[in-house]
């Protein structure tokens, strides 16, 4: 009773912010995303009998503090009468720092615990499931361009475009490894709570999504710059005029930012986005990937860039 999966991380253009259900994990607002290729997390389930309790080791150490979050989510898969579970978790990429970790781990996890446990949950069942341990990884259960809304008490996941069908790259910019210092289930409740921003970024979500949607339907890469840029902006606006403040970015992430903007000025076909965390993805053309990835890479105190395509959804790999 044992499977391992892998998942990659999505990257929302169209930003998910807040919960409208805290207790089933469900978002405040729709969002879109585009599922990464080169950066991925892979998760070993085994259940076993002879097992004291859940075990969980991420990037070869033990993780206490994840184990209970884990332990909830194999309950929802298998069923709270399971076997105990040795799981194991190997990102390679830095994790908790604002690059869609908890998506990747979550939607590897529900599919290695469905296939372990040999549930043949449905992959729309499956994007639910993982959702509800962490509401952005219902769409790294699917491929490419994913949109995810509400639909009454659930979720609803549409794929809007394969990756193939429109390979865009992106750039991720480095700026700090560490953890962040606030959670983003956290931050969101916050900005719900005390945010004079919030409500409008309710409002005017519909909006971009369909924008948006529109642009990906065309492949209208200017038109998906400019809604995306926007709507990053709206979100860490409704963080900053929150009490106390959720500041992710720092000085390093203000400089990739100016980067960018002078590669619009040059006429490079690239946008930005930024989620919780410091971390600057630049979204762009593949034929702007090299001047892209060098200005970033140039930009001060940058500490590492990572170049990767889109690519598929989270997906059983061989048990060695």
């Amino acid at each position: 009773m044992r499977a391992t999966a892998r998942a990659q991380p999505n990257i929302a253009l169209i930003k998910y912010w807040g919960k409208r259900d805290t207790e089933q994990n469900l978002p405040a607002v729709g969002s879109i995303s585009i599922t990464l290729a080169d950066l991925f997390t892979t998760m070993r389930v085994e259940f076993d009998d002879s097992l004291p309790a859940d075990s969980l080791v991420v990037n070869d150490r033990q993780n206490d503090a994840m184990l209970p979050r884990v332990s909830r989510c194999l309950d929802a898969v298998v069923g709270g009468d399971r076997s105990r579970a040795a799981v194991s978790s190997a990102s390679n990429f830095p994790i908790a720092a604002g690059l869609a970790s908890s998506a990747s781990a979550f939607a590897a996890l529900v599919v290695a615990a469905d296939a372990a446990a040999e549930k043949q949950h449905s992959r729309e069942q499956l994007a639910g499931l993982a959702g509800m341990a962490s509401g952005s990884a219902a769409r790294s259960i699917y491929g490419g361009f994913v949109e995810l809304a509400n639909d009454g008490d659930s979720i609803r996941l549409a794929r809007l475009r394969p990756a193939a069908e429109w390979p865009l790259n992106v750039v991720v910019a480095i700026t700090a490894t560490g953890p962040k210092a606030v959670g983003s289930t956290q931050a969101m409740e916050t900005s719900r709570e005390t945010s004079p921003f919030y409500p409008r970024w309710v409002e005017q979500q519909q909006a971009d999504l369909d924008a948006a949607r529109a642009a990906i339907s065309d492949k209208e890469f200017a038109r998906l710059a400019t809604v995306a840029e926007h709507n990053c902006l709206k979100m860490h606006s409704v963080m900053w005029a929150s009490r106390p403040p959720m500041v992710y970015w720092n000085a390093t992430t203000l400089e990739c930012m100016d980067a960018v903007r002078q590669l619009q000025a040059d006429g490079v076909p690239v946008f930005f986005t930024i989620d919780a965390g410091p971390q600057l993805k630049a979204v762009c053309e593949p034929t702007a990937v090299d001047i892209v990835r060098e200005r970033l890479a140039a930009a001060p105190g940058v500490e590492a860039v990572m170049v990767t395509g889109l690519g598929a959804g989270a997906r059983l790999i061989d048990d060695d």
